[in-house]
C-alpha cells in the first residue's frame, strides 16, 4: 500500500480510503443493504490487513449506528494514532430544528456526539457534508475552528458544494487566521466529470487533498449496464441518488466503453473504473465502499492497474457535459 500526504497537510494516508456508509444498522434511516456488526467486521479487517488506514463515516450513517460500528472495529484492529477516522457534520439527526445543519449550536454538539459513538478523543479529519445556505460562512468556520483548538479534531474537510462556496469558506477562514479546509470529498468517476471544470484544478492549485465519493459511481460502472437499467442489486433499486444522477445515454456509454477495456485486459471492470480515477494526479485517496467478497481486493489490485492514452480515450470520448450533480 501507498502512503500520501492529505493536501499539504504532513498526515499519511492511504491511496484508499474505505468508506463506511455500507457498515451500520439497516433498521436505522432507508437502506435495507447496510450492513450489520458482525457482518462488518470481516470488511475492516481485510482493508487493514491490506495497508488500509483510512476509514471514512458520517454522522447520518444509519443515525449514527455507522460511527458506532466504525469506532469498535478500529479499536479491536490497531491502536488509535495508527489509524485516521474522517466523519462529517451537517444532515438531519432528529426531527429537531437546531439537530441539523452547520449553525454553531450543532457543530459543536455533532463533534462530541460523534466523538462518544466513535469512542475516541478526537477525530483526525471533520467534514462539513454539505454547504449550508441557512447559517453564516464565518458562524460555521469558527466553529470548525474551535474544535480543532479545544482538540476534538486535528483537520477539517469539506464536501460537494460549488467552487465558489468552497473557495469563499476558505477565504474567510484566511482573512480570520481561522483553520481552513484541507481536503474536499466530492463525486468523481469516470461517468461524472463536471468537478474537473472548476473544484479539481483550483485543490491542485491551492494544495487541497481530494478524496472523492463513488469513485465507481456507486456500482454502476462496475458491470455492463443491461438495457438502460441502472443495476439489479437492492442498493442499485433503492438509491434514490443512482436513480437522480445515471440514466442519459452517455451514462450507459461510458459503463459500456470501461466494460471493453475491462474486457481487453481481462481485469474487472471495478478495477478499470478505479484506475482512471486514481490515474488523476489531483486525487489523493478514492472512497471505497465494500459490502462483498472480493471488494477490497479488487479496490487495491486498481492500484496497480495502468491505463494508456488509448484506453483511457476510449473511456472518456462517450462523456458529454451535465449539469452538477451531488451538491444535494
Amino acid at each position: 500500500m501507498e502512503y500520501v500526504r492529505l493536501g499539504r497537510t504532513g498526515l499519511k494516508v492511504s491511496r484508499l480510503c474505505l468508506g463506511c456508509m455500507t457498515y451500520g444498522d439497516p433498521s436505522q434511516g432507508h437502506h435495507s443493504w447496510v450492513l450489520r456488526e458482525d457482518e462488518s467486521k470481516p470488511f475492516f479487517r481485510e482493508a487493514w490487513e491490506a495497508g488500509i488506514n483510512f476509514f471514512d463515516t458520517a454522522d447520518m450513517y444509519s443515525i449514527g449506528a455507522s460511527e458506532e460500528v466504525t469506532g469498535r472495529a478500529l479499536k479491536e484492529l490497531a491502536p488509535r494514532d495508527q489509524v485516521v477516522i474522517a466523519t462529517k457534520v451537517f444532515n438531519p439527526m432528529s426531527d429537531a430544528p437546531n439537530d441539523r445543519g452547520l449553525s454553531r449550536k450543532h457543530i459543536m454538539a455533532g463533534i462530541d456526539d460523534s466523538l462518544r459513538r466513535l469512542d475516541t478523543d478526537y477525530v483526525d479529519l471533520y467534514q462539513i457534508h454539505r454547504f449550508d445556505y441557512d447559517t453564516p460562512i464565518e458562524e460555521t468556520m469558527e466553529a470548525l475552528h474551535d474544535c480543532v483548538k479545544a482538540g476534538k479534531v486535528r483537520y477539517i474537510g469539506a464536501s460537494s458544494m460549488w467552487a465558489r462556496q468552497f473557495i469563499e469558506m476558505q477565504h474567510v477562514a484566511q482573512m480570520n487566521g481561522w483553520t481552513e479546509f484541507v481536503s474536499m470529498q466530492n463525486y468523481y468517476n469516470a461517468a461524472y466529470r463536471e468537478e474537473e471544470r472548476e473544484v479539481l484544478p483550483w485543490c491542485e492549485d491551492t494544495g487541497v487533498g481530494v478524496i472523492p465519493w463513488s469513485p465507481m459511481a456507486r456500482g454502476f460502472l462496475t458491470r455492463r449496464p443491461e438495457g438502460k437499467s441502472i443495476g439489479g442489486t437492492d442498493r442499485a433499486k433503492s438509491d434514490p441518488v443512482a436513480q437522480r444522477i445515471f440514466g442519459r445515454d452517455e451514462d450507459f456509454a461510458v459503463a459500456n466503453a470501461v466494460c471493453d477495456v475491462a474486457e481487453a485486459k481481462g481485469l474487472p471492470p471495478a478495477q478499470v473504473a478505479l484506475a482512471w480515477v486514481l490515474k488523476n494526479p489531483v486525487v489523493t485517496a478514492p472512497i471505497i465502499g465494500a459490502s462483498k467478497p472480493g471488494h477490497i481486493a479488487d479496490a487495491v489490485a486498481a492500484l496497480s492497474v495502468e491505463l494508456s492514452a488509448e484506453e483511457c480515450e476510449k473511456i472518456e470520448k462517450p462523456y458529454r457535459p451535465q449539469w452538477p450533480k451531488g451538491h444535494k
